[in-house]
């Protein structure tokens, strides 16, 4: 039985798939702001301060595989309530610790519990609602993400301002508990998962070696590998670039252009309706279109311009982000926890390496230079568009 649109129950999932993508966004990237903070209440020096955000993402890249398999066994609803409830504790813990060394421990656990969420937040989505619906839920699921990656970087600057840093994580900590609840209350339980009990690891070793020999399924991953590398690379140098000649801006001026993601939480809850009017395929190209358009208007000088480049890039990468997930959800016939595990991972994978790596061009040859290697990236995207409209 699928759950449909305009239905009680594809309401409330979108609802709790919304604090789903907002509880877990934001309490991984709260912590950007408060890395000035860090270094004041630690000693610590900057690259160690970005320790406590680093190794939470690589964590939670590595624990999205994991996840997707212990799922299987133990349920959808059941496993990411856990997965709140247990991060948003660590956070308020985060709150209270006296030592650097038990700071950044907590950070990496709390990385590795919400890995557990995205994998299995687009397998739930796959297997209950319609297919031809799914972008629409996963565009909530997005949007929620795109408001808590808003929240997690600008509100708790904002709170650190008038309180503390300490202050800020242990409120954080207490609205995501709330949310967890909440979120158990409103996702309608499964009824088209089987569980998969007793499996050895060689057994989900295979399964993913099926999917990444699926054609379809490994462009995919491969757009979703570019799509964060192109958006990660460009947000991170942003920074660097606004508060340098000529612009000067200080540290919470230059957190502003977090709220950007505004646009993202619009595009992504709007990327299902329009699919269902021009195509999947066509509202994908739109996607990467709108980042490419985006980025050139970054080369002007002029903040204006420059913010409106933001705008685009931020429209269309959560555009593009919501289909090429639905797309995989879709494609995957079986184990579909399994093929979205593969495509977070690839996508966190972009963020982690390319992302960072575009600080050398950065180094080398200013704003100029990253967004010639955004381009570069954006010429492989077009090879594999290509491709793929061949194949569907």
């Amino acid at each position: 039985m699928w759950i449909l649109p305009n239905s009680k129950q594809f309401l409330k999932a979108g609802l709790a798939l919304f604090l789903l993508g907002f509880t877990s966004f934001s309490l991984v990237y709260c912590i950007q702001p408060l890395l000035p903070e860090l270094t004041r209440t630690f000693s610590v020096s900057a690259t160690q301060s970005s320790l406590a955000l680093s190794l939470t993402t690589c964590l939670l890249a590595l624990s999205i595989l994991l996840s997707s398999a212990f799922s299987q066994a133990l349920g959808r609803k059941g496993f990411m309530f856990c997965c709140i409830l247990i991060a948003a504790l660590l956070n308020f813990l985060c709150a209270l610790v006296p030592s650097w060394s038990s700071f950044l421990l907590i950070r990496t656990l709390e990385g590795f519990i919400l890995g557990g969420i995205p994998a299995v937040a687009l397998a739930w989505a796959s297997e209950e609602v319609h297919p031809e619906h799914i972008s629409k839920i996963i565009g909530l699921y997005v949007s929620g993400s795109a408001f808590g990656g808003m929240v997690g970087r600008v509100g708790m600057g904002i709170i650190t301002q008038y309180l503390s840093w300490r202050m800020a994580l242990g409120i954080l900590g207490v609205v995501c508990f709330c949310c967890a609840f909440s979120f158990y209350y409103l996702l309608p339980a499964s009824k088209n998962f089987t569980a998969h009990k007793g499996k050895s690891l060689f057994f989900h070793f295979n399964i993913w070696k099926n999917h990444l020999a699926t054609p379809t399924l490994l462009k995919l991953y491969g757009l979703g590998f570019l799509l964060t590398s192109i958006f990660s690379g460009i947000f991170n140098y942003m920074t660097f670039r606004l508060s340098s000649t000529p612009y000067h801006l200080n540290t919470t001026q230059v957190s502003l252009i977090f709220l950007f993601y505004v646009f993202g939480i619009v595009s992504s809850s709007l990327t299902g309706k329009i699919a269902d009017y021009i195509g999947q395929l066509k509202t994908l190209y739109l996607g990467f279109f709108l980042i490419f358009i985006g980025s050139l208007f970054t080369l002007n000088t002029s903040l204006f311009w420059i913010l409106v480049g933001i705008a685009h890039l931020t429209t269309g990468f959560f555009m593009a982000h919501t289909m090429a997930s639905s797309r995989v959800s879709i494609t995957a016939q079986t184990y579909k926890g399994h093929a979205t595990s593969l495509y977070l991972l690839f996508y966190y994978l972009g963020s982690s390496t390319i992302g960072s790596l575009m600080g050398l061009s950065w180094q080398a040859g200013g704003w100029h230079a990253v967004i010639m290697t955004t381009s570069a990236l954006m010429v492989v995207v077009c090879v594999i568009l290509w491709s793929k409209s061949k194949v569907d």
